[in-house]
């Protein structure tokens, strides 16, 4: 199907100035950030993607998108991180051994670093959305970032929990597709390659079991993520064009970040590195949640009701740390919701950004 919109438009965005930022991790990967500026302000807000989306997937053009929404709503200073997990970058585009560490330890404390340099101490909030919300909050709670005012964490942060159907798939998937099928990485729109290829035969063989839809990237998308028909949103709550356009909005991934989101959840659902004796990741605590008591920032966990990626890992998450520091987080469930679509669902301005408004608000004076 021919795209209804360019691939990395900013048509979604047309009345703010674009800037571009770059900068480098101390692993030596060079990465950037998307600024969109429409007047001076006190608070600025990051937005984080999660695994095989970017920037992208929150400056959607066919609906009014959450970049759009802030800019209207009194936050005219936004900051879209591209971090190493971006589809933007060809770093997924081959096998690699990055894990959530790196991104905690490597990706957030420069870009925190280049977003001062523009803001200087302003107040500066934080939206994060998947394994982009898990790893920044291991990067906030590992003390590896300071200075943030508040943060909202989507779908899973600290205590990532799965369906027995996506624990068996994250138990066997990395070692099928590297060592027997011989894949570096999962790509969600193998099903549009040219010619006939091992990734457009698998797409075909997966979409036999997933006759929800005729889009063959969503049916993949199940394939990588959680357990459903399909597993990251209800499909009524996406415009169509959403829908159709899965292969470029969710790009390919290595497998290698499964590994680490798998060792969390043997390890009690719990965030814990991946490598605990590689003396890379001294700065970083080994159990994520040592330090939970010494971190002021809040945090509204939220999570859709039907996600079927993490399940109520947010929810626990919460629990969890009601339990040690009462009061000081937040948590909002909304309704008729999965995992992705409280960002790329056609109501979300409607739905969902109000509440992370209000919540933004509530600690911007």
């Amino acid at each position: 199907m021919a795209r209804q919109f360019p691939l990395y438009t900013l048509e979604g965005v047309p009345d703010a100035e674009v800037s571009t930022h770059y900068f480098s991790t101390e692993d030596k990967l060079g990465l950037h950030m998307l600024r969109f500026k429409r007047a001076p302000s006190d608070d600025a807000v990051l937005i984080i993607h999660g695994l095989t989306t970017s920037t992208d997937m929150f400056i959607m053009p066919e609906h009014v998108n959450l970049v759009q929404y802030l800019l209207d709503n009194g936050y005219t200073d936004v900051w879209c991180l591209d971090f190493r997990m971006s589809n933007r970058y060809p770093y997924n585009l081959r096998r690699h051994r990055f894990n959530l560490d790196d991104i905690a330890l490597f990706d957030y404390p420069p870009a925190i670093a280049k977003i001062r340099e523009q803001i200087g101490d302003r107040r500066l909030h934080v939206i994060a959305h998947c394994l982009g919300s898990a790893s920044f909050t291991m990067s906030l709670f590992g003390k590896a970032v300071t200075g943030i005012t508040s943060a909202i964490a989507n779908s899973v942060a600290l205590t990532p929990r799965i369906s027995r159907w996506s624990n068996i798939k994250l138990q066997f998937t990395p070692f099928l597709m590297e060592y027997v099928m011989g894949f570096p990485y999962i790509n969600p729109d193998w099903s549009s390659d040219p010619g006939l290829t091992r990734g457009k035969m698998l797409s075909k063989a997966n979409s036999l079991v997933h006759r929800e839809c005729k889009v063959p990237a969503c049916h993949i998308l199940s394939l990588m993520w959680g357990s459903g028909h399909p597993a990251l949103y209800s499909h009524e709550n996406l415009h169509d064009v959403t829908h159709q356009r899965g292969g470029d909005l969710y790009g390919p991934t290595s497998v290698h970040y499964y590994r680490h989101v798998r060792k969390m959840v043997k390890a009690g659902n719990t965030a814990v590195k991946y490598d605990a004796k590689n003396s890379k990741y001294d700065r970083l605590p080994n159990n994520y949640f040592d330090h939970v008591q010494e971190i002021e920032t809040p945090v509204l966990f939220m999570t859709g009701a039907n996600n079927q990626v993490f399940t109520d890992s947010n929810i626990v998450n919460h629990q969890r740390l009601e339990e040690i520091v009462p009061g000081r987080h937040e948590l909002h469930v909304f309704p008729n919701y999965g995992h992705q679509d409280v960002f790329m669902g056609k109501n979300c301005h409607i739905d969902i950004f109000p509440r992370l408004v209000e919540f933004i608000k509530s600690h911007s004076n």
